[in-house]
C-alpha cells in the first residue's frame, strides 16, 4: 500500500504543472531558466519549465502526502526531487536539441520516479526491490496513461 501511495505522490507531482498550464494558461508562467542559455547555445531547461510548476507541484505533493497519510515531509521532498529528476531531463534533451515538451522514453520517467524514491529511501523504508519496482510502475503507468492524457486534451503530446 505504502508503493500505491508513493506512486500517487510521485503522479501528483509530475501532474501539477502540466494541469496548472491548462487552468493557468500563461499567468504566472515564468520560465524557470529566464531565458539563459547553456555554453552550447541551447537554453538551459526551455520555456516548458516554469517557476510556477515547480511551485505548485511542491505545494501540491506535500498537501497531497498528509491526505495520503504520509509525512508531509517526504511530500516536500517527492516534489522536490521529481521536479529536479524533470529539470534533468530537460537540461539532457536541451543539449541534445530537441524542442521544450519533445517526449524521449524513458529518459522523461526514470529521473522523475527514481529521484524521488532514491530521496525518500530512509524517510519511508524503501528497499532497493521497493525502488526498482515503483521505477518500474511509474513508467508503465506513464506509457498507459499518457495517451489517455492526450485524448482528454491535457497533455499537447500522445508520448
Amino acid at each position: 500500500m505504502l508503493i500505491i501511495k508513493f506512486l500517487l505522490l510521485v503522479g501528483l507531482a509530475n501532474a501539477t504543472p502540466v494541469l496548472a498550464r491548462q487552468l493557468l494558461k500563461q499567468r504566472f508562467a515564468w520560465p524557470l531558466d529566464g531565458g539563459l542559455r547553456f555554453i552550447d547555445g541551447q537554453p538551459l531547461f526551455g520555456t516548458s519549465k516554469t517557476l510556477r510548476g515547480i511551485v505548485l507541484s511542491i505545494l501540491a505533493t506535500t498537501a497531497g502526502a498528509t491526505l495520503l497519510g504520509l509525512p508531509w515531509q517526504a511530500g516536500a521532498l517527492t516534489g522536490v526531487l521529481a521536479m529536479a529528476g524533470d529539470l534533468f531531463s530537460s537540461f539532457i534533451k536541451r543539449r541534445l536539441k530537441l524542442p521544450s515538451s519533445s517526449k524521449v522514453t524513458g529518459l522523461d520517467q526514470l529521473p522523475e520516479s527514481l529521484f524521488p524514491a532514491l530521496g525518500c529511501h530512509s524517510l519511508l523504508g524503501f528497499s532497493v526491490t521497493d525502488i526498482l519496482l515503483i521505477v518500474v510502475l511509474f513508467f508503465v503507468s506513464d506509457r498507459i496513461l499518457s495517451p489517455l492524457f492526450y485524448k482528454l486534451d491535457i497533455r499537447k503530446h500522445p508520448h
